[in-house]
């Protein structure tokens, strides 16, 4: 098994990874969050908040390893892009998940001194905890992501690395993911509604399909080959 190889069934393992950890992070944590006494709860038992806060590492980590590896692909003819990538997906949004995770954990100690206060029904713990749970809700992780694969994906439809319908379906869907981060700005949708759900479902079915595609069947040996064979020529030309 050579080396492309193996970095597509890693790619494609790493996707499901950050994906399930993603799912049981909200598992563990939405119905204490979600709770009008979620701080109470939180006082009583916190090990539902530092499992999810665990989780949102796992997936922030799966996530910003996948740049990585794939920038030494990339690079050979589209570097600018492939370092945009690797600054989007591999630093700016585990930056981000990181965030997440320690504003989660934040909850367990405010909610601990939240109790000890008497648990009044207006203070400060509970205006900072509506903003530490609202820290995960900021639409910046919807940029980011998206910006990021945006780039992936065009980098994919370039290089043929994937069947192109495979590509276009994840540029059609990153844009659906992107557009709910505006239309929730303006008020027109929330994280609820149906509309956002369905727009938002299209990139996970997307990045499974893809990540099954890469374990099974790997990158385009032809495409990887055509890549290599230009840069053999370019420098070529040079001497």
């Amino acid at each position: 098994m050579n080396t492309n190889r193996k970095i597509a069934i890693i790619v494609g393992m790493l996707y499901i990874i950050g994906t399930v950890a993603g799912i049981l992070s909200v598992v563990f944590t939405s119905s204490i969050l979600g709770a009008p006494d979620y701080l109470t709860k939180i006082a009583v038992n916190g090990n539902p908040i530092t499992i999810g806060a665990l989780f949102i590492l796992t997936m922030g980590l799966a996530l910003a390893l996948i740049p990585v590896l794939v920038y030494p692909i990339f690079k050979k003819r589209y570097q600018a892009l492939a370092l945009g990538y690797v600054i989007f997906r591999g630093a700016l949004e585990a930056v981000m998940y990181i965030i997440f995770a320690i504003s989660m954990l934040l909850l367990i100690p405010l909610s601990q001194g939240y109790v000890k206060a008497g648990s009044p029904e207006t203070s400060h713990f509970q205006t900072l905890g509506g903003l530490l749970k609202g820290v995960s809700d900021l639409p910046i992780l919807i940029f980011v992501f998206s910006l990021g694969a945006l780039i992936f994906y065009s980098l994919l439809y370039r290089s043929r690395l994937i069947p192109r319908w495979l590509s276009v379906w994840g540029l059609i869907a990153i844009t659906l993911h992107f557009a709910t981060g505006f239309l929730t700005i303006f008020g027109f949708q929330t994280s609820f509604d149906t509309s956002n759900m369905i727009m938002n479902s299209q990139i996970f079915f997307q990045e499974m399909v893809m990540a099954v595609w890469l374990i099974a069947k790997g990158f385009n040996p032809s495409a990887i080959a055509s890549l290599s064979n230009k840069i053999d020529a370019g420098k070529g030309d040079k001497k």
